[in-house]
């Protein structure tokens, strides 16, 4: 059984990626910013990289060189962050 497809209003939906695009000479520290925005906005219940993904198709391929696509690309590629070990191993190590 596969998934669904994201519709652009599902991962996108305050539209605050499309507007990034949008801003002329935006630099990466704002894209990250409002990458940092988006994320906090996407709901639970919509799977992360497949948002990115959705937003990748729509607006990464023509515009590559934007630091939107990179910071898309980046966050889409970048290892998980490392899971908390709990009890005297994550206080002590191994």
């Amino acid at each position: 059984m596969g998934r669904r497809a994201l519709d652009l209003k599902e991962a996108d939906p305050k539209g605050l990626v499309r507007e990034s695009y949008r801003i002329d000479g935006i630099t990466l520290g704002e894209c990250r910013t409002i990458f940092m925005d988006w994320a906090l906005s996407v709901p639970l219940t919509i799977d992360t990289p497949d948002a990115i993904r959705t937003l990748l198709a729509e607006y990464g391929m023509a515009n590559a060189a934007h630091p939107m696509t990179g910071v898309l690309t980046e966050a889409l590629t970048a290892p998980s962050a490392p899971r908390r070990r709990g009890g005297r191993i994550g206080r002590v190590g191994a």
